[in-house]
C-alpha cells in the first residue's frame, strides 16, 4: 500500500477540506513493535514537538506472541515520554487474531485499556471491528487493514481526535 492510500495522509486531507490548522505526521514504520517505538519515541517528540501523539503501536507484537506485561510497560512508558513533551498520548486499541488462544487474545487486548487507564491516555476502541469481517478490507495476516480500508479508518477514528484538538 503505498503511504498516500494510508489513513494519515486521508486524515491529513480531510483536515484541510475542514480547514483545520491541524495535521498528523506518519512516524511509522511497517512492522514495527512497541519496543521500536519505544525506542524512536524521543527523537521523534524532539524533532515535531506535538500537541497529540497517537499511538497506534502492538499489533505486531501480539503477533509475534509478545509478552502482554512487556506491550503494557512499552505502551505506558511511550505514554509517560508523550506527557513529559507536553503532549496529549491517545492509544488506538489493538486485537489479533482468536488462533492465539483466548487467554492470550484477552489478555493482549485489555494491555491497551490498561495502559490507557494508567497513563490518562486517550483510549480509542479497535477500529477494525466492521473491517475484519470483509475479505477485502483486512490483509491476510488479520492485523493490518488494507488501502480499500483507510477511509473507513478515518471515518472511526476522527470523533475520537477531534475533541482533542
Amino acid at each position: 500500500m503505498n503511504i498516500e492510500d494510508g489513513w494519515v495522509n486521508l486524515m491529513n486531507q480531510t483536515l484541510i477540506q475542514r480547514e483545520t490548522d491541524w495535521r498528523l505526521i506518519n512516524a511509522s514504520i511497517s512492522g514495527e513493535t512497541t519496543t521500536g517505538g519505544l525506542k524512536r519515541l524521543p527523537e521523534l517528540l524532539q524533532e515535531y514537538s506535538p500537541e497529540i501523539v497517537v499511538l497506534e503501536l502492538g499489533g505486531n507484537d501480539g503477533l509475534r506472541g509478545y509478552p502482554t506485561a512487556k506491550i503494557l510497560d512499552n505502551l505506558l512508558a511511550m505514554a509517560t515520554l508523550v506527557n513529559r513533551a507536553g503532549a496529549k498520548p491517545v492509544i488506538i486499541t489493538m486485537r489479533i487474531p482468536p488462533n492465539y488462544g483466548p487467554r492470550y487474545t484477552r489478555d493482549f487486548e485489555a494491555v491497551f485499556a490498561e495502559a490507557a487507564n494508567q497513563s490518562g491516555a486517550a483510549l480509542v476502541p479497535f477500529l477494525f471491528e466492521s473491517l475484519a469481517v470483509s475479505e477485502d478490507l483486512m490483509q491476510d495476516d488479520g492485523i493490518h487493514p488494507t488501502a480499500k480500508a483507510q477511509p473507513l479508518l478515518v471515518e472511526g477514528f476522527l470523533p475520537y481526535l477531534e475533541p482533542l484538538m
